[in-house]
């Protein structure tokens, strides 16, 4: 008995689209990572015909993890023209609630709490700074 290309076809394009919807939902995010990521406040702003405006408050239980920070923000969305903030904080330690745009986006008082810094900026430059507000 000798297959027909038609049935031969369908059967390849039935694999090449199972393989496809498993890449996609297999692919790794913040969950993967190990270190306790727990994002504890986001602001977006409204504006979705110029930039948008992302920042992210995240408790890391796992201090230490220095790699593995860069790499959450790396997950974070971006949008082209945009900006991304992540603000990584210690999980025993306060962190803000809330969120709020412009050069101070959470009081004063998390400034010292704060461990790390993510940005992405309009032009896809991206900075990664341990302990930000710390003097020298």
């Amino acid at each position: 008995m000798q297959l027909r290309p038609k049935y031969l076809l369908v059967a390849a394009a039935v694999a090449l689209l199972l393989w496809f919807v498993f890449d996609a939902l297999t692919q790794p995010g913040p969950q993967d990572l190990d270190g306790g990521f727990t994002e504890v406040a986001l602001y977006r702003n409204e504006n979705n015909t110029g930039p948008v405006q992302r920042i992210y408050a995240v408790t890391v239980a796992d201090t230490a993890r220095w790699a593995e920070m860069q790499q959450y923000g790396e997950y974070m969305p971006y949008t082209k023209y945009g900006n991304t903030k992540v603000y990584f904080f210690a999980a025993a330690r306060p962190a803000p609630k809330q969120l709020q745009p412009g050069s101070e986006p959470f009081a004063a008082e998390f400034r010292t709490n704060c461990l790390a810094v993510y940005e992405k900026d309009l032009l896809s430059n991206v900075s990664f700074k341990r302990l930000p507000f710390r003097q020298p």
